[in-house]
């Protein structure tokens, strides 16, 4: 059986299935980009509950795994050769997946580097962006009476979503034909702007056709509709 106890992270999130790879991560759209490529890849793994509600982000088992206390987070026991391998930042992770599995990216290397270009679009401007939105309209923000750093974001988050509207604009999926991470990365966020943080109106996006289409073709993927619930929160 495969040891992981050199890993201090195991000590507090006991490994019950160390062959395994072990999942670190919570509900939100970064941590559910990878649980939703392991359940498209269908890779064994198993998830671990980090709550930010205890701060568990913070204690010295994550940190040891991920200094920078973010969520998600894995420990591949069967990594590069076959040595384990811990990796964090969600756009790494789902890179790693891809490249260990040879699926959800394009095989030659024009693809596979313009779908990281949309990997770090989503990394660099969706993800910021959108949740500077969020902490302006649903958290602590919503009370500034100055609306101005909200609107700078309701405005740069239309933005992006016109770029990735005419992106899908005759494509099934933002690189094609083919189901890629670039979907699994910029989707989430999206379903979280409009769902969880109630901005769907703040940026109108009933406007943004083509990126109804594919969200509604994202979330009806069984693989999504598993991954958007894990790890289950206790």
């Amino acid at each position: 059986m495969t040891d992981l106890s050199a890993f201090a992270i195991t000590r507090k999130w006991p490994a019950r299935h160390p062959d395994r790879i072990q999942l670190y991560s919570l509900p939100t759209p970064n941590g559910v980009k990878v649980s939703i490529a392991l359940e498209e890849l269908g890779l064994p793994y198993e998830p671990h509950l980090v709550s930010f509600e205890t701060n568990d982000q913070t204690t010295p088992e994550f940190l040891s795994l991920n200094p920078n206390n973010k969520i998600p987070a894995i420990l591949d026991p069967n990594g590069p050769d076959g040595q384990p391998l811990a990796l964090f930042e969600s756009g790494a992770i789902l890179l790693y997946l891809a490249s260990k599995t040879g699926q959800l990216m394009p095989q030659d290397t024009a693809g596979r580097f313009e779908t990281l270009q949309w990997v770090m679009w989503q990394m660099g401007g969706v993800g910021p962006m959108f949740g500077q939105l969020g902490f302006f309209h649903k958290f602590a923000g919503k009370d500034y009476e100055d609306k101005r750093p909200r609107d700078r974001y309701v405005a740069e988050s239309k933005r992006l979503l016109k770029v990735l509207d005419e992106r899908l604009t005759g494509r099934q999926w933002v690189m094609g034909d083919q189901y890629t991470i670039a979907d699994i990365a910029i989707l989430p966020w999206v379903r979280n702007l409009v769902g969880f943080y109630g901005a769907g109106d703040l940026v109108e996006f009933d406007q943004f056709k083509e990126v109804q289409r594919v969200l509604a073709a994202f979330v009806a993927r069984p693989a999504v509709a598993r991954g958007l619930a894990i790890p289950a929160r206790g």
